[in-house]
Formats: C-alpha cells, structure tokens, sequence
C-alpha cells in the first residue's frame, strides 16, 4: 500500500477547500492510503513514511504561510539526505500571483533532493469550481501515479 501525505496550512479557509478537494480526488485511487495533515500538526514521522506529498498553503506577503515553513523547518535536519526523489506537487490560494510562494517552496523541495511531478495549482481569489476540479485532478493524478508506480 503506497502512502500520500498532504500537507498544508489555511487561516482564511480557502487552502482548507482546496486541501479538502486534492484529498477527494486521491481518495479515488486504489491501493493508497491518504493522510492529510495541517503543517503544524505533520512532522518527521509522516514525512518519512509518505510515498508522495502533496503540499498546500495560502500565499502571505509573497511567500508561503509561516506554518508550512515550519514543517520545513522541523523536517528537513532529520531527514536530510533520506528523501531524494520524493514526487511532490504543490497548491496555493493567492491574493496576489502566487509565484513567489511556488519559487520558495520549490527551493526548499531542491535542497530536500525531492521530485516535481505536476506545475503547481494557484487559485487566485476566491476560491472558484474550477479551482475544486483542478485540485481535485491533482490528488486524483497523484494517487494514481503511486497506485501504477508511476512516481
């Protein structure tokens, strides 16, 4: 059984719809198990464990959310060098672009050694039913990936 970690934070809700909608559409694979986490409540053990992450958090002053930043911080020394290749995908809810916030998390993945397996998905605004179906998508493909051992 392949094991997919989602890992996000939301204060406004928004990245909480969009994390709720990537989790429906992982549910749908077969053969893999699914937790989704907010950030301060993931650590070490769930990402070592995980066979996929997807990650989520809403754009603050151009960057990540400072909870999302936190799992980074606590995870990455444990970890380091334990992770390579790791396929991950990325959601964001912006007010802005979002850009800078995909750029950070994007390095951080770098040092980490992990793998981008989808471009990110950013909502822009409110959160529209476009947005669910991609995030949906994204969790669908996700999962599917690990079941057929894709990624």
């Amino acid at each position: 059984m392949k094991r997919l970690l989602i890992v996000y934070h939301t204060q406004s809700g928004h990245t909480g719809q969009l994390a709720d909608a990537v989790k429906a559409g992982a549910d749908t694979a077969d053969g893999v198990t699914v937790r989704c986490l907010k950030a301060f409540d993931a650590g070490v053990d769930d990402l070592a464990q995980c066979d996929a992450l997807l990650l989520g958090t809403p754009e603050n002053f151009g960057y990540m959310s400072g909870a999302l930043k936190d799992f980074f911080d606590r995870t990455y020394y444990p970890l380091e060098g334990q992770l390579t290749g790791l396929p991950f995908a990325i959601f964001i809810s912006a007010g802005n672009d979002g850009t800078n916030a995909v750029r950070e998390i994007r390095r951080i993945a770098t040092g980490y050694g992990w793998r981008e397996v989808s471009e990110p998905h950013i909502a822009r605004g409110d959160i529209q039913p476009a947005d669910i179906d991609a995030c949906q998508a994204l969790g669908a493909a996700m999962a599917e990936g690990l079941a057929m051992g894709i990624f």
